[in-house]
Parts: structure tokens; C-alpha cells; sequence
């Protein structure tokens, strides 16, 4: 062989050397590990038996799920990610997604409860708490006691920085003066973050974060709010009244809350695209479970192209989705979380409208749980952040990312 052409083959091997060592390297995998194969394992079996049978009555009653709860504490599940050191399980987010969508796909109510309570309390406090706040806020949380977050309010959802709940230094303490809207669980919970502003002229350098108790004197919550979906969960006002809080309470400094709101709101959203998964998967379960028994024009809806073509594209959009959310649970930054709720919101929105199509007539009826499935699912596009603004922000961090803004 010529020099030349040993060069060149030596260049060609060494190229495809280094192409396999980038691959080799990639961090993200669609493929769960064993630990992870584990959970799933856990909570699917868990969700058949302990929260599919009783869903539909838990929906009908609007009755929070307490039972179900308390068989996920002592599983271990109200602290996934928490540090064995106050009770938790030391799991990784991409498990506490597995177990969310897994939940959910029984029962959506108990998936969004305990999404909320896991990704935007007990992991706050878990990682940004003090020694002391988390002997406080998080021992009992991963034992039983239900964790809020409360950013919302009544003027004031995705404009962040509009938030009107004040919090004026007093001494040793910050006195809490204002009110949230759409807290989930507060009727329930024993705690909520708080988000409130020092100086409004600021805006969202004027946020600080803060851990109440809900049984402090000063704080009231609202009636339960009747929602269209998800109706064995709750949520509620939460007013607060000259609320004295300890200024060891406040998370982070002064100024910090809203960038802890925005880190914690990335971690949420891969809650709810989980939570968003489950709900389409339940979909498609019932959709392809009714196709399989029922007949028209003398062969079972399976065989009907109409319906199989529904069937085919639910089944790509709620793969597409759980890859995404495991993507983004993998690699947690704004991005790809915003990129996980906005496709797993409006495709669980879609796999949901296509089962009750194919139930026809038994898909709008409340005897039967394509309904149920629907109504949860579109709420996935609004909680934890609405559609919309997840575009804006996966179009703000594309053109970031490019040199482009």
C-alpha cells in the first residue's frame, strides 16, 4: 500500500476512533438502569393493585387519596429523591419521574400530588435548606406530612415577577402579607415554600423564598377549588395575615427567590411531563383494551383502519413524550423542561381526545374512564406552566444557544 494511502486510512481509522469515543461518552440514554427498572417495577404493580381500582370512585367523591398516600410513604415515595439521612429514598430525578408517570397512569390525582410534593417541596428543601429547615420541613415530609408551593396569585401566574404577597424584616422575623392562588394540596399540607416580595420596585430581584407552616397564626386557607380534572387532589387559596416567620425560615438570601422559583420550576415541569405521560398511557390502555372486544361491521375496531391509524398515532405520541421527559429528567435545565411539559401536555391532550373517539358514545359517558382521562389530561397544559409560555422559553433558549438573541 502507498504512503499516501496509509495516511489516509490512518486518518479515516483515527476519525472513527474519536466519532465512537463521543458516543461512547454520551450521558443520556432512552434505556433505564436496574435501579430504575426497579421503581418502575414497584410502583406499576403498586398503581394496578392499590390506585386503578378506586380512581374513578376517588373522581366522582373529589375524595383526596389518603390511603393511597399513606401506602406511598411507607413505600418510601413522599421523600424519592430526599437523603436516607432524613428519611428519604436517594433516588435521581429520572426515577421520580418513572414513579409519577407510573402513579399516574392509575390514578392521575395521586400523580399530581405527589409530583408537586416531591419535585417542588421536599427536593427544594432537600437541596437548597438549612441543617435546621430541614429538620423542620423535611424529616416529617418524607414520613407523612404534605409539602405546598406557593407562587401563584391571583394576578400574578407565569409574570413572576409581578408577585404582589409582601415580606417586611422584623427583627428575628419576616412578616408574610398577601395571597396564592392555586395551591395544590394546602387543605391537606403542613407546609407550603412561599414566595413574597421586599421590594416591589425591584421586581424579581425583590423575590425571597420562604418555608411556612401552614398552622401558623395568620394563615388562612380558601375553600377547595372545583376543578375540571384531577378532581381527587386539591387546591386552594392560601391568604396570609401579618404571618410571622422566623428569618431562619428563608431559603437562600434576600433577592435569591426568584431564581430558586425558576430551578425549581424546571424540576416541576418534568413533574407534570410525567404526570402528563401517565395520563396518555391510561389513555391508550383503555382505548386499545375497548378496541380489542368491541365489534362494528362484523370485526373488532382493531381491524378498522380508522381506528388503527388513531391507535398508531397515540402510541408515537406518548413515546414521544416519555422520551422527552426522560431527557429532560436526565439533564435538567430549562430547556429541555420546558420542551418535556409542552409536548407531553398537548399530546396527552390528543392521545385522550383520540380514546374517547374511539369509545364513541361510552367515551362521553361518566361510567366509563376515557372521560376521566380526558378531563385530566388537559389540565396538563396549563398547571406548572402553560403551554405557551414553554414554547417562548424553548424558542429564548434555542436562540441562546446559537448567539442568536
Amino acid at each position: 500500500m502507498a504512503a499516501g494511502a496509509l495516511s489516509k486510512t490512518t486518518k479515516t481509522t483515527a476519525s472513527l476512533l474519536q466519532c465512537t469515543k463521543k458516543i461512547a461518552s454520551r450521558t443520556f440514554t432512552t434505556q433505564l438502569n436496574e435501579k430504575q427498572k426497579e421503581v418502575q417495577d414497584l410502583i406499576r404493580n403498586f398503581s394496578n393493585e392499590h390506585l386503578k381500582p378506586h380512581a374513578a370512585q376517588l373522581d366522582r367523591q373529589g375524595r383526596f387519596p389518603f390511603e393511597q398516600v399513606k401506602r406511598l410513604t411507607d413505600l418510601g415515595f413522599m421523600g424519592a429523591c430526599v437523603d436516607p439521612e432524613y428519611g428519604g429514598l436517594g433516588h435521581d430525578y429520572l426515577s421520580l419521574a418513572v414513579a409519577v408517570e407510573e402513579i399516574s397512569r392509575g390514578c392521575a390525582s395521586t400523580g399530581m400530588l405527589l409530583s408537586i410534593h416531591n419535585f417542588l417541596f421536599a427536593n427544594l428543601v432537600n437541596e437548597k435548606g438549612t441543617p435546621e429547615q430541614k429538620e423542620v420541613f423535611l424529616r416529617d415530609f418524607t414520613k407523612g406530612s404534605i409539602g405546598c408551593f406557593a407562587l401563584s396569585e391571583p394576578d400574578a401566574g407565569s409574570d413572576v415577577a409581578n408577585i404582589r404577597t409582601t415580606a417586611t424584616r422584623d427583627g428575628d422575623h419576616w412578616i408574610l402579607n398577601g395571597k396564592k392562588s392555586w395551591v395544590t394540596s394546602a387543605v391537606e399540607g403542613s407546609a407550603t415554600v412561599v414566595f413574597a416580595t421586599f421590594d416591589p420596585e425591584l421586581k424579581h430581584k425583590g423575590i425571597a423564598c420562604f418555608l411556612v407552616p401552614l398552622d401558623y397564626e395568620g394563615v388562612f386557607r380558601g375553600k377547595k377549588e372545583p376543578i375540571m380534572g384531577v378532581r381527587a387532589a386539591t387546591a386552594c387559596d392560601l391568604t396570609l395575615e401579618e404571618v410571622r416567620v422566623p428569618a431562619s425560615y428563608l431559603v437562600g438570601q434576600p433577592g435569591e427567590g426568584f431564581k430558586i422559583a425558576m430551578g425549581q420550576l424546571d424540576q416541576g415541569r418534568i413533574g407534570i411531563a410525567a404526570h402528563a405521560v401517565g395520563i396518555a398511557q391510561a389513555a391508550l390502555d383503555t382505548a386499545i383494551n375497548y378496541a380489542k372486544e368491541r365489534v362494528a361491521f362484523g370485526k373488532n375496531l382493531t381491524r378498522l383502519p380508522s381506528v388503527k391509524d388513531r391507535l398508531t398515532d397515540m402510541c408515537i405520541k406518548v413515546e414521544t413524550a416519555r422520551l422527552l421527559t426522560y431527557r429532560a429528567a436526565s439533564d435538567v435545565c430549562t430547556k429541555n423542561s420546558a420542551m418535556a411539559k409542552y409536548v407531553s401536555g398537548r399530546n396527552a391532550a390528543a392521545v385522550a381526545d383520540h380514546c374517547v373517539q374511539i369509545l364513541g358514545g361510552r367515551g362521553i359517558s361518566t361510567k366509563y374512564d376515557a372521560e376521566r382521562h380526558f378531563r385530566d389530561a388537559r389540565g396538563t397544559q396549563i398547571y406548572g406552566g402553560v403551554t405557551d409560555i414553554q414554547k417562548r422559553l424553548v424558542g429564548h433558549f434555542l436562540l441562546k444557544e446559537h448567539n442568536a438573541l
